[in-house]
This record gives C-alpha cells, structure tokens and sequence, in this order.
C-alpha cells in the first residue's frame, strides 16, 4: 500500500496521542497489547504442542524403534534369518533382535513391576549409551549378572549402583508340585534416564544371552526391532518383507503401537488453535472500535481534508494504514513474547510451581520430565499472516466510514 507524503503524515499523528485523545490512545494501546497476547498464546502453545510430540516420538521410537517384528512363542524362529532378510530391505537401517518381557524386581523389601529387555551388547550403546546418570555401561556383559535400571525404578526401590536386585520369572523348573518361579539376583551396573516417566519406571537391560538364560529361551529371541529411513513411510518400506516373514510373525509399526496416544495429540492440537485464535479475533474486535471512535473523533479533520483535496481512497489508505499498523506491532511484540517465554519456559514453570506450591509438572502423568518445545517456522508465518489478515480486515469499515463522510453535512452543522 503506497501512501503519499501527506497520508503518511496524518497516519502518523492518528497513531500518535493527540491534545484531549488519551482516551482514543488508551482503546488503541489495549488493541496492540490484546494483539501481542492472542500471537504470543499462539506461538507458545503451538511451539508446546509440536514438541510434545517431537520429544514422545523421539524417546517412543528411539527406545522402540519404528517397527517389531514379533514371532510366536509356540514356534521354533531362525531369527537370524529374519534379520539378515531385513538388512536386505531397501530403505531399513537396522536391525536388532531382542527379548522384552514383564517381570518384577524386588529390593530391600520393595517390589516394582518391570519390563526386561535382552539386547546384543553392540545394541544397548546406541539405544540408552549417552542417557546413562550414573554408573557405566562397561560391566553389563553377558554372564556378568550385572544389568542397567531405569532412574524412576532406582528411585522406586532404593537401589543405586552396585546394588542387588532380584528379579522374579513365572517360567521356571517343572516339578510334581508345579512350575517353581525363577528368582535370579543382578547386580546394577548402570542407572539411565530415557526423560519418558513410563520408561524410567520400568526398563531393566540386559545383555540378550543373559536374557535368554533368565527366561529359559534357549537360543529363541521374541521380536527384532526395525529402523528404516523414513518413519511416515514405515508402512510402504515394510511391504516387501512382509511376504518373506516366517509364519506366525507379524509387524507392527510405531503407528499402531500407539495409535490413541498420537491421535490425541494432534486432535488437542488442532483445537487449541482454533481456541487460541479467537483470543487474535477479539483483539482484531478492539482495533475495530478503537477505529470507529477515532473516525468519530476525527469528523471535522475528515471534512476539512476532503474540501482541500483529499480523495476518498486517500482516506481510506489513512486508517487502514493506521489499524494495520497496529495489528503489526501487535504481531512483532506477540512473536518477541512468545520466544522470550519459550526460552525461559522450564524457569516459568518452576517459579509457578514455586509461588503455588502446587507440582504443576508430574512425570508421571506429563509422561515427560521438562516441558518440551519446538516452534514450527511455518506455523509462526501462518499465526503472523493470520493476525495481519484479521486486523487488515478490521480496518474496512472504519476506512469506508471515513471516506464516505460528506463534508458539506459535517461542516454546515459544525
């Protein structure tokens, strides 16, 4: 919009407090402030939103991978037949046989509920290697009988490193009064923390042999956890080895595993914008009625300008320029908010809890540790073009108003 040398004066004196127009000023003020509150919510929760599911995916798939293939106990598997067939597939990265099973854990009188996972020694690094807090991942070797605990699990039974913990399996020696459970003490070598609470409670790692002694497998493993190069596509790369799987062996991807969890996610997220984008409407609102008051309160400027020439798009220019301008800087203070906060957002959170007194941030139902954040670029532009559409929009009938005054009317009764 290309404004003359005198439009662009008086639009600057509109956007400035005038002699006896605080009042006009203070409605404006409140409209650029509603603005910067309605684009900052925006930003933050988006920003929130998207690295909830960053940060759940990251950790989900990191630990489980973006795919199972998980055989049938009752059969006999090659399952390193399996694994050499999935290395082939194009477009699959890795692949590791493991065994996962639900034990419990007791120590010093506690007993938790924990999930084992038997991994190849070279698989155990890349997968909790750089989460370790305390201890060292150098001893758990197969028949060390040392094994790695989560940080919540450690927490929940006492243990720290170097402790023995005892773990409980169903499948023991059959005698002629039943099967006699299998108690086999480990002693902890390593604690993690993954940041998923679930995770941190649960997961014991030990070596797979070790793991398959535990359990009585033999040489058996329960599935093989893929990776491929692309996670949205993880359907289409695992197509062709579907045909080639032994009977009995199914895949599951990260879609299916957890399917509600991710749904949900998006489905709150979608709704919170369109909440949240009211807050930028009601603000669009206040600049509307701010306009309205000043073209009330500029009628006989309005007049005085068409007699010396002013043409009525002239006018219109003035204060859309005017409301435009403050929907802009709305929008550049709400950005400029919105990142502050997301920079110190962990800071806010444990001052509110501080001041409260309140835990507003449990890992046991937030399923994370911190509050996550990741802004989307494109994201950022759309709430910018939608609060710079909203407040252009929010000029017309102020700027029609205006250009529509008839200044032989207002003269003649002024």
């Amino acid at each position: 919009m290309i404004l003359s040398t005198y439009e662009r004066m008086i639009a600057r004196r509109y956007l400035l407090p005038g002699k006896g127009e605080a009042f006009i000023f203070l409605v404006a003020s409140i409209s650029l402030v509603a603005v910067m509150l309605g684009v900052a919510a925006l930003v933050i929760v988006m920003s929130v939103m998207n690295g909830f599911r960053a940060e759940l995916f990251d950790k989900i798939v990191g630990l489980n991978g973006h795919a199972v293939i998980q055989f049938d106990p009752t059969r006999p598997v090659d399952w390193r037949q399996v694994v050499a067939e999935a290395k082939r597939t194009p477009n699959i990265t890795s692949a590791v046989p493991m065994i996962e099973q639900p034990l419990a854990a007791t120590y010093n009188g506690r007993a938790e509920a924990v999930l084992v996972r038997g991994v190849r020694m070279q698989d155990i690094a890349p997968v909790i290697g750089n989460k370790v807090v305390m201890g060292s991942l150098a001893g758990v070797t197969p028949g060390s009988g040392r094994i790695a605990i989560g940080s919540r699990l450690a927490e929940a039974l006492g243990a720290t490193v170097g402790s023995d913990i005892s773990l409980f399996s169903p499948q023991g020696q059959t005698t002629p009064f039943g099967t006699v459970p299998r108690i086999v003490s480990y002693k902890v070598a390593a604690i993690f923390e993954i940041g998923l609470y679930d995770y941190d409670k649960q997961y014991v790692f030990m070596p797979i042999e070790d793991a398959q002694t535990l359990l009585l497998l033999g040489d058996n493993v329960g599935m093989v956890e893929i990776e491929t190069t692309n996670a949205d596509k993880v359907g289409q790369i695992l197509a062709p080895l579907g045909d080639k799987l032994p009977p009995g062996a199914v895949i599951s991807d990260w879609r299916s595993m957890n399917a509600q969890l991710f749904q949900a996610l998006e489905v709150e997220r979608v709704a919170m914008f369109t909440v949240l984008s009211i807050i930028i409407l009601v603000a669009v609102f206040n600049i509307l009625s701010s306009l309205i008051m000043l073209v009330r309160a500029k009628t006989r400027d309005i007049a005085i300008l068409r007699t010396m020439g002013a043409t009525r798009g002239g006018l219109m220019r003035i204060f859309m320029v005017v409301g435009t301008t403050i929907g802009a800087l709305g929008t550049v203070a709400g950005l400029l908010l919105g990142f502050v906060f997301l920079f110190y957002r962990q800071a806010v959170v444990n001052l509110v809890q501080m001041v409260t007194g309140q835990n507003l941030w449990d890992p046991s139902i937030r399923y994370l540790t911190e509050l996550p954040s990741k802004p989307d670029p494109i994201e950022i532009v759309v709430i910018a073009i939608m609060a710079l559409v909203f407040s252009f929009l929010a000029t017309l009938y102020p700027a029609w108003k205006a250009a529509s005054t008839d200044p032989v009317q207002v003269l003649r009764y002024e």
